[in-house]
């Protein structure tokens, strides 16, 4: 007999007449501790004033009834799997260690094969590995028990997978009290298919700069910019953000200028940009950049084609490097760190990483030179040495500027305002140049950067207004470096729209305290 039945009889008297009183199970059995891994991830509250346990998720910090035999824990098993704060495959690695811990590992094959499809989409392993006899033969000796997917099961998995995050980034999407920026690129396979991009870029609950892509998907012909626009609304609704863009990022294609006029009038029908879609447009830095300098690379003289083909004839052969690494031997205080590198057509800063990587190594081409008769033909003479040495200066600037600008781990836009107000300081600087051909090249790279650059981005210009470091005095200080005479009205131009974007602003936040309190008025009984 325990303690409790001995209080029971106590309080009703032994051999008594009164009713029969009713005794709790044992204490033992009512306490027992809960086993389920899935609290884990949770907090127990303890009963509610409805006498219904509770449960707090730790991520999310959402209340749910749980516990107890009504409810149990298949309610917060299932938000698992839609918590936007808890990473799925953080919940099977939990759940291996604590087995781990306990001596005794129990696998749940459904965590199993998303934690697989997680690690083949991040390797980005073929789906045909899992049917790999070593592979199968190494899981087996691992794990007798656990059964290997087929690649099509793979496959639906990792849809699976993508489906069940897609649905929590359209929550964290729909829950943003902001508005998002949108970067958006077209790309063609190597077998000539087109895809199109579409990033989201936006700050979190938590204040937090996120970037996520929504969606990379095929895009087929024609790529006008009528199909473009209507493709990008329709992702944009099948997310729900429809409602909340501020502005999209393009590079410079033609058919671009058209879709940002096609969707721009169809998102401001619906009401949905701010100030009618002033600020809508942003036009890519680091592509206009790449436009400014690319052209004028082709009046870099022999200098330069000197230096390509010097690196193209060391390359081609093992034997060839060898003997010019052995020139370093004879040179006293030079030796061979970088190596050689060419350029790509298609991206103006591989001209200057490759320039910058020869010139160091000066001494060692004329050395080779008298080593080796067949590169005389190729290696620069002394003037042309001198001539990339001050190309290579002049280029450093937009070298810079372009890995700065084109960053993914930091904030960029305020950086814009500066970046540019440089370049143009320097364009403007070497049409005084005493070379020859930095003058040619200022001139040309001049009319391309008035072509896209004459007016600076109203919007871009706000962040350096905003940015306590600098304010309104840097603009002011800038525009007044460039043309005193015009420096005024730019100044008030900024200022303009940053009030105007700013009483917006301030309307939509009162429209929105409005309605919150008439909605709690409602809610009082």
């Amino acid at each position: 007999m325990n303690s409790e039945t001995v209080s029971n009889l106590v309080t009703t008297g032994v051999g008594s007449e009164a009713a029969p009183v009713e005794v709790d199970e044992p204490s033992s059995k009512r306490l027992r501790p809960a086993t389920s891994d899935v609290w884990n991830f949770f907090k127990k509250l303890g009963p509610d004033k409805d006498g219904v346990e509770r449960a707090e998720c730790k991520g999310c910090k959402k209340v749910f009834k749980a516990g107890g035999k009504r409810y149990g824990t298949s309610t917060i098993k299932q938000h698992l799997d839609s918590c936007t704060q808890i990473k799925y495959e953080d919940i099977g690695q939990t759940i291996a260690e604590l087995q781990l811990k306990m001596g005794s590992l129990k696998i749940d094959l459904g965590v199993a094969r998303d934690m697989f499809a997680g690690y083949v989409v991040a390797g980005d392993k073929p789906f045909n590995m899992v049917d790999d006899r070593r592979f199968r033969n190494w899981v087996k000796y691992i794990s007798p028990t656990l059964k290997l997917p087929s690649r099509n099961t793979v496959k639906d998995d990792i849809v699976k997978v993508h489906k069940r995050e897609a649905a929590k980034l359209k929550k964290i999407l729909v829950s943003v009290p902001n508005r998002i920026c949108l970067t958006s690129d077209l790309w063609t396979s190597s077998t000539n298919e087109g895809f199109i991009c579409l990033t989201a870029h936006f700050v979190d609950e938590n204040w937090k700069l996120l970037s996520k892509i929504l969606n990379f998907c095929h895009m087929p012909p024609p790529h006008t910019g009528f199909e473009l626009s209507s493709k990008i609304f329709t992702l944009l609704t099948e997310w729900k953000v429809d409602k909340k863009i501020f502005s999209i990022t393009l590079d410079n294609a033609s058919s671009n200028d058209t879709c940002v006029e096609h969707l721009k009038s169809t998102l401001d029908v619906h009401g949905s940009l701010l100030c009618g879609g002033e600020f809508f447009h942003v036009r890519c830095s680091a592509h206009i950049l790449n436009l400014i300098v690319q052209d004028e690379m082709k009046i870099c003289g022999d200098a330069v084609y000197k230096i390509r083909e010097s690196i193209k004839y060391l390359r081609k052969s093992e034997s060839r490097m060898v003997k010019f690494k052995e020139c370093f031997e004879d040179i006293e205080g030079l030796e061979y760190t970088t190596a050689l590198c060419l350029d790509v057509p298609t991206r103006w800063n591989s001209l200057y990483a490759m320039l910058a990587s020869a010139i160091p190594y000066k001494k060692a081409f004329e050395m080779y030179k008298v080593k080796e008769a067949g590169f005389r033909e190729y290696c620069p003479s002394s003037d042309e040495w001198r001539r990339t040495e001050k190309i290579c200066d002049f280029l450093l600037p937009f070298y810079e500027t372009t890995k700065l600008m084109s960053g993914t781990s930091y904030p960029t836009s305020n950086l814009y305002f500066l970046q540019v107000w440089q370049i143009q300081l320097i364009l403007m600087n070497s049409l005084k140049n005493d070379e020859v051909l930095i003058r040619n090249m200022g001139e040309k790279m001049m009319i391309k950067f008035n072509k896209y650059w004459e007016e600076y981005s109203v919007v871009l210009a706000f962040r350096v207004v905003l940015d306590p470091r600098f304010k309104l005095n840097t603009l002011v200080h800038c525009y007044n470096e460039i043309d005193p005479i015009s420096a005024k009205d730019k100044v008030e131009l900024v200022k303009s729209k940053l009030y105007k974007i700013f009483e917006v602003y301030d309307q939509n936040f009162s429209t929105t305290v409005e309605s919150s309190s008439q909605l709690s008025r409602f809610d009082v009984p």
